[in-house]
């Protein structure tokens, strides 16, 4: 006991009589001082007294797939720096292959008794993925804000960038600059987003006066390996023009390109999306649609903060508009 009070007064910067105070429920605390000792108790592990056990933390679960895409920790930064302002902590939870599942985060969050949840990217936008941890929360009415495409009828808010919009700024740029063989490296068939930008795909051709053939499109694990191989497949069809649905996916097509002896944009045009930490920096500079990171974070902490004050908050979707950003890995196909 008296370890716990050293550890917990050293992390709020308060005395440990005034940690036993909060912890004992005498009076002579102020509210903000004794909402940190609490806070404090969860994030160093320790359990509340038994009295104190019905109020939430003011912990906030922010939960990611991985932070190898830059995309990622960008989200995480922003969403971060948006709760610490609403006096609300954020709890990283990022999964491993092989490791702590997103259902596994979710069980370890309830037991901190966490105010919230933020999912960025997650199971929520996979068709075929288990869902049971959202009906979980969705259960103990724990407020939760996704950032993604979801999947019909899990009945939270979410917020996404649009992927029509993205993929009619991508291929409208590409048939610009002349090409005619446009291809698309996307996510696993069950993936929403990617449904959404295929479906774009088609409708933009065909308004083209075009056919986008299964041939056109090849699916991939969001990786630069990933994009590496569906890109090579896609360049023995003869595509000269290709989107990406990240970018961690089109710099794996550029180097699959550069693998054949191609030039980028010389002889293959490359198209990314994210915008993600350094893709001018790349060589060539990537071309990408980029999503409004800021904006949509800070729209995910609103809504999440809405909920947590007991606000109404209607299951939906807020779509961002997303820009398209021109750079050095698209130009004129070959002649």
């Amino acid at each position: 006991m008296t370890r716990r009070l050293a550890q917990v007064a050293k992390k709020v910067g308060v005395s440990e009589a005034t940690v036993s105070r909060v912890l004992n429920g005498k009076p002579g605390v102020s509210e903000a001082t004794r909402q940190a000792v609490l806070t404090a108790l969860d994030v160093l592990g320790y359990e509340r007294p038994t009295q104190l056990r019905g109020e939430r933390a003011r912990l906030v679960g922010l939960v990611l797939p991985e932070l190898q895409n830059p995309i990622f920790p960008a989200f995480a930064e922003v969403i971060g720096g948006a709760l610490a302002q609403q006096g609300l902590t954020p709890v990283l939870c990022t999964q491993t292959k092989g490791g702590v599942s997103e259902a596994d985060y979710v069980d370890l969050l309830l037991q901190q008794q966490v105010s919230g949840v933020v999912f960025a990217g997650g199971l929520f936008a996979q068709a075929d993925a288990p869902h049971d941890h959202y009906r979980r929360l969705a259960e103990r009415k724990i407020p939760v804000v996704l950032i993604n495409a979801s999947i019909a009828n899990m009945d939270f808010p979410c917020i996404a960038c649009d992927d029509t919009v993205a993929v009619e700024q991508a291929w409208r740029h590409l048939s610009s600059l002349g090409h005619e063989r446009i291809g698309l490296v996307l996510g696993p068939e069950d993936h929403m987003p990617s449904r959404r930008k295929l479906t774009a795909a088609h409708a933009i051709a065909k308004s083209a006066g075009r056919q986008l053939t299964e041939a056109d499109v090849e699916r991939s694990m969001f990786s630069l390996e990933g994009g590496q191989a569906a890109t090579t497949r896609l360049l023995e069809k003869g595509i000269t023009g290709i989107i990406c649905a990240s970018d961690p996916l089109a710099l794996g097509a550029v180097r699959a390109a550069r693998r054949r002896g191609l030039g980028v944009p010389e002889d293959v045009s490359v198209v990314g999306f994210d915008d993600s930490a350094f893709m001018n920096c790349t060589e060539p500079p990537l071309t990408t649609v980029r999503q409004p990171i800021e904006a949509m974070g800070r729209a995910a902490v609103e809504l999440l903060c809405a909920q947590i004050q007991g606000g109404s908050v209607p299951p939906g979707e807020l779509l961002f508009e997303p820009e398209l950003v021109v750079r050095g890995s698209t130009a004129q196909p070959p002649r």
